[in-house]
């Protein structure tokens, strides 16, 4: 099987916004206690923060981490989460049906955001509360002092403002799930005067209005329009989020969910550009799509559970273990969204840690602290789009054999990105979908100038189902390929295509893998 893709350094889509490989950080599960924060660990820092935990944060390059939530945030009391630990109080989350001690509140995670190398996306409550509580939170977070909740602020240890640039008003909010479900027009009013107010406290912050929480919702679509139609002069995002699943075991299937994927971008982008042109707009709403993944493996897991237990602290819920497939489909998403880096601006993976997450850590026994971190088999594919792609997202032109699923017709068997980077080097991303056929993949790069083939990551599994655990965590890992001079050369020197000429190269993509071609001069 063969493939062509043409890349010409002229082609842009758009600059690719580094917030695109975001992530999130919810009160659920065992993301924040058992994962970024456990004091009993004996790898916790002064803070207890987990340094094997903030080691593999880090190497993932996360700009941003949106928090507290996600579902939990629609009842939650920013104020419960400040001031001394041992007069907070603790509650029942009733999103999750546990109690929420608030242990871990906003200055410990804005200092785990600091030693993260990241900032923080915080999240308001839109749900159980409204405007007067947002404006509220904004000027506790971002206020220099002399006013009640910067003093409060102040009181609590922090001299200097958290400087939270970006903010989410609410969570979901088209879910009937979600606590103080909204229609459009009652969401639509609230998040417009919240986010009147949270600007006159700071008018530097960017807000995030939440769109639909899933392309299948009913009112999807309505919903946006009439969100964007009440608060278009006074926010600046939209959300999308979008989770996906294969209990059917469909490999082909499953591997064509990101055509849902760029349909709902489009649709959203449409949207957005309708309202513009409704209200003879100059600013243009780009997207924020800061809820995505794979999700279901947990789901009988957390039935039982919540059987077992609620209401308490920390219950190990929505421990997705991925497998092989699953870093496939992350790969594609990921791609999805530097294929539309002009609009999409702001991406959070959902979660970080153990919750539906890239990095794991091993549940010990109460009383009991200890275990490791390891990365699961998803890490990899955003370790190395975050790592690689920064820069400018090109537009490619590419042949590739395709296929049909039971969802959909045409789906391309390679589906590829491509980066500029800002030292004019190039990276090729691309999924080989073929559950079964190589494919040799010919690349064009005769407009970029001189440059070599200077790696191939490979991520490849013979088996779909391979995981990474606590005792083998290296089960599905990348490898780097072997470049011989012929390959790095390209052109002549490898005599594939194009006559011979300079910039052309030749690379083999092994059935189910994740590919990265590093072209550098």
């Amino acid at each position: 099987m063969k493939a062509k893709m043409i890349i010409d350094k002229d082609y842009q889509i758009g600059r690719i916004d580094p917030r695109i490989y975001g992530s999130f950080i919810e009160h659920l599960g065992r993301a924040v206690y058992g994962g970024i924060y456990d004091p009993g660990h004996p790898l916790a820092d002064e803070n207890g923060f987990r340094k094997d935990v903030l080691d593999l944060v880090k190497k993932l390059g996360v700009p941003i981490v949106r928090y507290p939530g996600g579902n939990f945030v629609s009842g939650f009391n920013w104020e419960d989460s400040v001031g001394p630990v041992e007069q907070r109080p603790k509650r029942l989350d009733l999103a999750w049906f546990t109690t929420e001690t608030n242990a871990f509140g906003l200055h410990e995670f804005a200092e785990w955001a600091k030693k993260a190398d990241s900032s923080v996306m915080y999240a308001i409550n839109l749900g159980t509360r409204g405007p007067e509580n947002a404006r509220d939170i904004v000027e506790y977070a971002n206020h220099k002092g002399g006013s009640k909740f910067s003093d409060m602020r102040i009181a609590n240890g922090a001299q200097d403002p958290f400087d939270i640039r970006l903010w989410c008003l609410g969570n979901e909010m088209d879910g009937p799930w979600q606590m103080g479900h909204k229609t459009a027009q009652e969401y639509a009013r609230t998040a417009n005067e919240a986010a009147k107010m949270m600007k006159w406290v700071d008018p530097t912050i960017e807000l995030v209005a939440c769109g639909s929480s899933s392309s299948e919702m009913p009112t999807f679509g309505d919903w946006e329009y009439t969100v964007l139609s009440e608060a278009y002069e006074n926010i600046d995002y939209v959300s999308l989020h979008r989770y996906y699943a294969n209990p059917t075991k469909d490999t082909k299937g499953f591997l064509a969910r990101t055509m849902d994927m760029d349909d709902f971008i489009k649709t959203v982008v449409a949207i957005c550009d309708a309202v513009k042109g409704k209200k003879h707009g100059k600013k243009q709403i780009n997207l924020s799509f800061d809820e995505w993944n794979v999700w279901y493996h947990s789901n009988e897991q957390d039935k039982e559970i919540w059987k077992q237990e609620k209401w308490g602290p920390a219950l190990p819920l929505l421990e997705d273990v991925y497998n092989f497939e699953d870093a496939l489909l992350v790969g594609s998403m990921l791609m999805t969204l530097l294929r539309h880096a002009d609009r999409v601006k702001i991406g959070c993976l959902a979660q970080l840690v153990n919750v539906i997450a890239p990095i794991m850590t091993s549940h010990e026994e109460p009383g009991k602290p200890g275990g490791t971190a390891w990365a699961q088999t998803i890490y990899y594919p955003f370790l190395h789009a975050s790592k690689y792609g920064r820069g400018t997202s090109l537009n490619t032109l590419i042949e590739t054999p395709k296929y049909d699923c039971s969802d959909y017709t045409d789906v391309p068997i390679i589906d590829s990105a491509a980066v500029l980077g800002d030292d004019g080097s190039v990276t090729v991303f691309a999924v080989n979908r073929d559950l079964a056929e190589d494919c040799v993949l010919e690349l064009d790069l005769r407009s970029i100038g001189s440059l070599h083939l200077t790696e191939h990551l490979l991520l490849h599994h013979d088996d779909v189902n391979a995981v990474n655990t606590e005792a083998n965590p290296f089960e599905v890992a990348p490898v780097s390929l072997p470049i011989t001079p012929a390959e790095a050369a390209g052109g002549a020197a490898s005599g594939t295509i194009g006559d011979g000429k300079p910039g052309c190269y030749t690379v083999k993509l092994p059935a189910l893998s994740w590919n990265v071609l590093r072209f550098t001069r």
